[in-house]
């Protein structure tokens, strides 16, 4: 019994080392919604060295990071700054810095920025790697009682109700 959970700890040490951030690769990191317990261990094992952690909402992300003792900065990047942030994280990724972005909750570029820095790092010719986690669509639909063996998701509604009528029909 102590040789098979010795082993269990050498191939999760084997992991950790596999899965930390690399110089030049930009990591998609998916992020806890709600609940900071939810964060994936895969997530940690990239938030902790990555030299850049670019943020929709620096304050969120800083309440995530200080929860897990991760004493890198957040740096600010969201829909009103995305295209000037580009060109600066960029140049650190082509310098052998490691970047992460994440947003507020759940994962970037999808009803979250990031889509536009996504697309610029990979035309660049530069690694772009998922950091899968939690998943708001995913959640809602495997407590709705719905037989989803197909489904489609159009984004957030909008706020105003006859925008969000509009959508609907």
């Amino acid at each position: 019994m102590t040789g098979e959970k010795t082993g269990i700890a050498a191939d999760a040490l084997t992991e950790a080392a596999v899965f930390r951030a690399e110089p030049g690769s930009l990591y998609v990191v998916a992020t806890p919604i709600g609940n900071l317990r939810d964060l994936a261990l895969r997530a940690l094992d990239i938030l902790r060295p990555v030299d850049i952690i670019a943020a929709e909402d620096t304050r969120v992300t800083a309440m995530l990071l200080a929860r897990y003792g991760i004493a890198t900065r957040p740096r600010a990047l969201h829909r009103h700054n995305e295209v000037r942030q580009i060109a600066a994280l960029a140049a650190g990724l082509a310098a052998g810095r490691s970047v992460a972005l994440v947003s507020d909750a759940g994962t970037p570029a999808i009803s979250d920025p990031g889509a536009r820095l996504v697309r610029a790092i990979a035309l660049a010719g530069h690694r772009v790697v998922p950091i899968p986690g939690p998943s708001a669509v995913a959640a809602a639909i495997s407590v709705a009682g719905l037989e989803a063996e197909r489904f489609a998701f159009i984004g957030f509604l909008p706020m105003q109700p006859k925008a969000r009528r509009q959508l609907i029909d």
